[in-house]
């Protein structure tokens, strides 16, 4: 799912709260304050919010954490006759103490609507107040939600899925499987407006056909359908759904919020349901006043057993995070350059209550459009790639909190290469390659194409340091670059519709897999290629890789692929997001920082 760079990556002067600002491709963000910080560690075993540097801690190392650069797992072939995926775990399992209201600052969410949802400010809500046939579980494999069992059929084509029998919305009313096709049929509505369904439904056959569109079908794309024709009823709790190959990936992406299961009565009903949802989640959204506070309330019916504390409480009007914190006016807040520190002295009084994670599974670029001049060219393209001195700004100005970004998959996530060709800062090399392209001569005569880089941000903001030095480094070639800010909802959705030259963004994984990354971003048809890059050859092997079963073989695949996308240069690489900081109240037990965004409010409970 994308997400808002620089909310991860402004410096500290200027950070205000504990915020996740990202868009999907596929799923949410982890905890940050704006300043680079990463989510969970070890797939096997979450570091706990209980975990904190003790009394012994003589150096920065000895604060808690995972192993460096820890691996995911990939995502295992379903074998039929066996269950899809085994149970999630249910939040009742060794009770502790009970009560008490979680307080953080937040974002105003784009969308609380799941099938519009394509951020991760926005999944994190929607992740605890709905929920779907199957969810991630920490460590982020598919694992049944709503569900109660799940078979797949020899051919890998149809799974066929059983709901428990206390599957209920928030107000105590059965989920029936009506409810399921329906939720599926309303966010492949073209009239629902979703900028995700076709990516992570449009393996459920009959998905593309009811998103087919009168001006679609008159162009001979596809037929329009009334109904999904791959979702079937078969009783009350029984779920049938057919896609049309073989996908490892297929229950990973029933994860995503557009699959999630709404009240079909509610919605069609109640024209200001999103006012007060009717979800299945662990928790139910009691209040949201835009820009003060949203509520989240603990849902008693939760089919996996209510969460540990009564609410959580997100203030949306801003403050300083770490004065709140010290103040004690918030639970948890991310930790930027400037407190940092300070903060790692053993001797400091917050000291023990400083957490460190790992590096979440997300990558940072500014895309490049490639139908407009000069990204026309892929010589300047490769060019703006060579001119920027990554490892010096990430040093001189990000203090070492990120890393090069040396391709489209961060490291640990499955299919990573180390060896992939990637660029390096040559200015020499990069202007050879700006002289030998299309735009020489405009460049000599002063005629260059006007470049606008767009970021999120209101008018006026202070653009950041990083950015500034990579401005300066391009305009050392003769390119001069604008900056445009726009507020992030605004952004987010002109980035849909691609209507930028130059943007700054992010994508955090949705699933563990590299499809999430390589063909949602990079086929010529998905809907998240919002640079419009397309080469026929990337298009046929992403095709191969998506049924191909040999797991070897498949990653195989991909690394060629993404060789394919570093030598076209689509995007300016530019980070990977190191170990982050959080400080945690020592009150506040299981708080999970993690790698990617799934539902986790139900495992915190305050020990004392």
């Amino acid at each position: 799912m994308i997400f808002n760079t620089l909310r991860f990556l402004i410096l500290p002067a200027i950070l205000v709260a504990l915020v996740l600002a990202i868009a999907c491709g596929g799923g949410t963000a982890p905890e940050t304050a704006a300043a680079p910080a990463a989510a969970e560690p070890t797939p096997t075993l979450p570091v706990r919010a209980t975990e904190s540097a003790s009394e012994s801690v003589s150096t920065p190392a000895a604060i808690p954490t995972a192993e460096p650069a820890p691996t995911v797992a990939s995502i295992p072939q379903p074998a039929p006759g066996d269950s899809c995926a085994p149970s999630a775990d249910l939040t009742f399992d060794n009770r502790p103490p009970q009560g008490g209201t979680l307080v953080r600052l937040y974002a105003d969410p784009p969308s609380i609507d799941p099938h519009l949802v394509s951020d991760a400010t926005s999944s994190v809500i929607t992740n605890e107040v709905f929920g779907g046939l199957i969810t991630l579980s920490l460590d982020y494999q598919p694992v049944l939600d709503l569900a109660e069992s799940c078979s797949v059929s020899d051919d890998g084509l149809t799974y066929t899925f059983v709901l428990r029998e206390n599957a209920s919305f928030q107000d105590g009313s059965p989920v029936t499987a009506q409810d399921v096709k329906w939720s599926i049929e309303r966010a492949a509505d073209p009239d629902t407006l979703s900028t995700t369904a076709d990516t992570y439904l449009g393996d459920i056959v009959g998905v593309k056909d009811k998103l087919c569109t009168v001006e679609d079908q008159a162009d001979g794309k596809c037929t329009m359908a009334d109904e999904v024709r791959g979702v079937r009823v078969i009783d009350d709790r029984t779920v049938e759904f057919t896609i049309d190959a073989p996908k490892s990936y297929f229950l990973a992406k029933l994860s995503y919020p557009t699959a999630y299961v709404l009240d079909q009565d509610q919605v069609t009903e109640d024209g200001s349901w999103l006012d007060q949802p009717n979800g299945t989640g662990p928790f139910r959204l009691a209040q949201y006043d835009i820009g003060e506070l949203l509520i989240l309330e603990r849902n008693e019916h939760y089919h996996l057993g209510p969460p540990h504390i009564d609410s959580v409480h997100m203030i949306l009007s801003g403050g300083t995070a770490m004065i709140m914190y010290e103040n004690d006016e918030i639970h948890l807040t991310g930790v930027g350059t400037d407190d940092l520190p300070r903060l790692l002295d053993p001797n400091d009084p917050l000291n023990p209550e400083l957490h460190r994670s790992a590096q979440d599974f997300s990558v940072f670029y500014v895309g490049l459009n490639v139908n407009e001049p000069p990204f026309d060219d892929p010589k300047v393209r490769q060019a703006m790639n060579y001119a920027i001195d990554l490892s010096g700004i990430a040093e001189n100005v990000l203090d070492n909190r990120v890393s090069q970004a040396t391709g489209v998959i961060p490291p640990g996530f499955p299919s990573y290469n180390q060896n992939l060709r990637g660029y390096t800062y040559n200015p020499d090399l990069a202007r050879e390659l700006l002289e030998s392209s299309t735009y020489a001569d405009a460049l000599a005569s002063g005629d260059f194409p006007r470049i606008t880089l767009t970021i999120s941000g209101s008018f006026g903001a202070t653009v950041p340091t990083y950015l500034e030095v990579m401005l300066e480094q391009w305009r050392a070639l003769g390119i001069e670059i604008d900056i445009q800010q726009t507020e992030w909802a605004t952004f987010l959705q002109d980035v849909n519709d691609r209507k930028y030259q130059m943007f700054s963004l992010g994508w955090i994984a949705d699933y563990p897999d590299p499809e999430n990354f390589l063909d949602l971003l990079f086929h010529s048809d998905s809907n998240n290629n919002h640079t419009n890059y397309s080469n026929p050859e990337v298009d046929r092997l992403l095709e191969e890789a998506r049924t191909e079963r040999d797991r070897d073989r498949r990653f195989e695949i991909y690394n060629q692929v993404e060789q394919m996308i570093m030598d076209d240069a689509p995007w300016v690489w530019t980070w990977f997001r190191g170990e982050g900081y959080a400080l945690i109240k020592p009150e506040v037990s299981d708080y999970f920082l993690l790698q990617m965004s799934i539902p986790k409010y139900r495992y915190i409970y305050f020990n004392q």
